[in-house]
Formats: structure tokens, C-alpha cells, sequence
């Protein structure tokens, strides 16, 4: 038999540490994050409406959403729990929250993004949103983002997070991502980075994803089946029937102010 030399017996040590790392190298690229996304209302409240009443109109709507990720895909849906009943409109505070949204000539105060599937590999996306009371089923390609790193680091829930920016429909948008959990992905179509994206903000402020738990290991069996509910559309039709829509509604709500 051959005896090992003193290198083969040091190889076989770092074979030996090497295999006992790949179990957690291997669970850090995949995994589910839980992020709260928050949304800042962009309807105003009117002046004459009562200053205790107006204290407790909500300014933003705050979602729990669940990201479950691999190194090539991922979709982020409502945690468990949160779709809700639909909101009544009433006298109370949320439903006048609700009467102010649905009559809000912003684009945000309509829309809900519900889930968003990315497949890196294929280079698409699928969404669902809800938009004036329709459920759309939106197919397209995935945003190609022009990220610019800006060196800055920090650390968030335990990792170190880089700083990175681009912009989206003019709007600025900042990320922060963690090469500790090596792949390209993030919050509903936010990713391309070299690393799981933490938090990111959208046009300071008016959306916000921000990382509460982070769980990498093995994912259940469907946990990145894309979404399937909804009219089905092109990105293309979809952005047709919303600025349609939107631009009905900002010449009903015209109209009215001409009536008074």
C-alpha cells in the first residue's frame, strides 16, 4: 500500500473542511426573506376635512411580503395572512383612507403589485397586480438595471450590505445588497446585483422594501411556482389600459370640479 505523504495528508484535511462547507455555501443560495413593504399615499386630504380625522388617515400602507429565492429565480408574494377582505368604504378612518385612494389621480394610489416571478435564466418577468378592481396577469421581459456601486458598506440583520443606484421611470432608486448570500436576486423585479438585496428604496421614499428575517436553506416543493391568477396581458397592453384608465379618471375628476 501506498503511505501518504505529509501534502497528501494536508490535501486530504482541506478536501475533508471543503466538503464540510459546501453544505452551507450551497444553502446560501437559496432561500426565503420576509420584507415589510411600505408605500406612501400620494392622494391629498382635503382641507376642510377635520383635523382629528385627518391625524388618523393612514400615509402609507405597510404589506409583510415573502421572498423565496434561488440562484436563478425568484418570486415574492403577501405573507400568509395578508390578503385581507376587501376595505369598506365607511366614516372611519380606513375607509376614508380607501375613498381617497380610489378617487387619487396617482398611478400608486390605484395599483397594488400582488407577486412578481423573475426568472434570471430566461430573462423574464411575471407579475400580478391589481388595478381599478381587475386582478392582471402581466408577462414581460425582466428590467435590465444599470446599476452604479457606490463603495459605501453597512450592516443590516447581521450581514454586510453595499450600497448600489439606478433609476426607473426617473425615479432614483437605492439598494443594498449582501454578497454573503451570492445571488441576483431581490424584491419584486429588483436584482441583477452580486448579491441578495436587502432593502431598497424608490423614489425616496415612496416605496420601500426593507429585510426583517432572513432564512437561506432548502425551499419547499412549489415555493417558486409563478403566479397564475389574472386577465392575462403583455406589458405592453397592460400600460395601455392603465394610462387609458388614468386619463378617464383625471377628466372625471376634472369634470366634477367644473360642476361645483
Amino acid at each position: 500500500p501506498v503511505t501518504p505523504t505529509r501534502s497528501t495528508d494536508m490535501m486530504m484535511k482541506w478536501l475533508a473542511f471543503a466538503l464540510l462547507l459546501l453544505p452551507a455555501t450551497a444553502s446560501a443560495r437559496q432561500g426565503t426573506v420576509r420584507y415589510d413593504r411600505a408605500i406612501r399615499y400620494e392622494f391629498t386630504i382635503p382641507e376642510r376635512m377635520d383635523e382629528r380625522l385627518k391625524a388618523q388617515i393612514a400615509t402609507q400602507s405597510v404589506t409583510s411580503m415573502v421572498l423565496a429565492f434561488d440562484e436563478a429565480t425568484w418570486v415574492i408574494r403577501p405573507a400568509d395572512g395578508e390578503r385581507r377582505a376587501p376595505a369598506v368604504m365607511t366614516d372611519r378612518p380606513e375607509g376614508l383612507t380607501l375613498r381617497l385612494k380610489m378617487g387619487s389621480t396617482s398611478r400608486s394610489d390605484q395599483e397594488t403589485l400582488l407577486e412578481t416571478h423573475v426568472d434570471a435564466g430566461a430573462g423574464t418577468v411575471t407579475e400580478t397586480r391589481e388595478f381599478m378592481g381587475r386582478t392582471f396577469l402581466i408577462t414581460g421581459d425582466q428590467p435590465s438595471w444599470a446599476w452604479k456601486l457606490t463603495g459605501e458598506q453597512s450592516q443590516y440583520l447581521g450581514y454586510t450590505v453595499q450600497k448600489a443606484t439606478a433609476m426607473r421611470d426617473s425615479l432614483p432608486v437605492e439598494a443594498w445588497f449582501t454578497a454573503e448570500i451570492p445571488v441576483p436576486a431581490g424584491p419584486a423585479e429588483f436584482g441583477g446585483l452580486p448579491g441578495l438585496i436587502l432593502v431598497v428604496t424608490v423614489g425616496d421614499g415612496r416605496t420601500t422594501y426593507s429585510a426583517k428575517e432572513v432564512h437561506p436553506g432548502p425551499l419547499e416543493t412549489g415555493a417558486l411556482a409563478a403566479p397564475r391568477e389574472g386577465e392575462k396581458v403583455t406589458r405592453e397592453e397592460y400600460e395601455k389600459i392603465v394610462a387609458e384608465k388614468m386619463k378617464e379618471l383625471t377628466e372625471l375628476r376634472g369634470r366634477r370640479r367644473d360642476v361645483r
